[in-house]
């Protein structure tokens, strides 16, 4: 699935996507953030500011113009700690008085698999990630964020990072980076894990959602059908995966070089580590297996 062309809303004007909801579009586009990172507004007085975004001035601006003379921001809400949603955080928190709420810092909510790959030295990934972040409130799951006229169910869909929450508001819910309708979440070892990541997805699967409001991308109107395709679409590239290993061991690099054939150069290293990913899962399925330590260069093969 592509993202469609006809997304691609101005930054800074908040738009509203039904009463009590409205997004303000960051100006920070990217082949990894589309059109920018979507914040959004939630609210009749006291507002929730969803993703705030990235360091940067004047979508800072263009958030506290959004308040209108009767509303106040209360809470800042934070999916996950990566460098295109939560830095503006803390110079929201102070012009605004408001608290940072998020499932932790940056490496809360890790598996103890990926936990045991940092500290036994897996290299390569943390891209973007904001490690200074820290929110004032910690969110568990199942976490009921009470706003007023709004309340969010807090719900731990670790898989792109670990510390990555989404938020349901009844039928609607805002899916972060897990769940996007212009591309398949990145997961990179060892701060993102595809078996968290594809648990995660099943479970919001199992849930009757009306619409997704996601990180990046236009609103996802079919849920159901949107996960259907990202649970099919990492089988798929598991499949392949494992039939390039039939053919002869290699590397994530190798693999990804073999099975990516249209991907840009540019993106590459960011499909490598969406590979690496899927082996570290084989290889704890016993489908996959390397008699190195565990990282991109390591030479994985097809374990009968």
């Amino acid at each position: 699935m592509q993202a469609p062309d006809d997304f691609n809303p101005p930054a800074g004007p908040a738009i509203e996507l039904q009463p009590d909801l409205r997004r303000i579009l960051a100006p920070n586009p990217s082949p990894m953030t589309y059109r920018g990172t979507n914040t959004y507004l939630l609210g009749t007085d006291d507002l929730a500011v969803i993703d705030p975004g990235p360091l940067n001035g004047v979508h800072l601006e263009a958030i506290l113009d959004a308040v209108q003379p009767n509303q106040r921001i209360s809470h800042i809400i934070v999916t996950h700690s990566h460098l295109d949603h939560s830095p503006l955080a803390r110079p929201l928190a102070e012009r605004t008085g408001a608290p940072v709420l998020a499932f932790g810092g940056p490496e809360a909510g890790r598996s103890a698999v990926m936990t045991e790959l940092a500290q036994g030295g897996l290299v390569g990934g943390g891209e973007g990630i904001d490690t200074a972040f820290r929110p004032d409130i910690e969110l568990p799951d199942g976490a009921i964020i009470d706003g007023g006229s709004w309340q969010l169910e807090v719900i731990h869909t670790p898989g792109h990072l670990g510390n990555h929450i989404a938020l349901g508001w009844g039928e609607v819910c805002f899916t972060g980076d897990h769940v996007m309708g212009w591309a398949s979440s990145l997961v990179s070892p060892p701060d993102g894990d595809l078996t968290d990541f594809m648990a995660a997805c099943h479970r919001l699967a199992a849930r009757d959602w009306a619409v997704f409001h996601s990180g990046h991308g236009a609103p996802i109107p079919n849920p159901a059908e949107r996960l259907e395709w990202l649970i099919k679409h990492r089988l798929t590239r598991e499949a392949q995966i494992l039939a390039k290993l039939e053919d002869q061991p290699g590397t994530a690099r190798d693999l990804a070089e073999r099975i990516y054939v249209d991907t840009p150069t540019a993106l590459l290293p960011a499909a490598e580590r969406n590979v690496l990913a899927h082996l570290i899962d084989l290889v704890g399925k016993s489908l996959v297996a390397t008699d190195e330590i565990l990282s991109s260069s390591a030479h994985f093969y097809r374990q009968n």
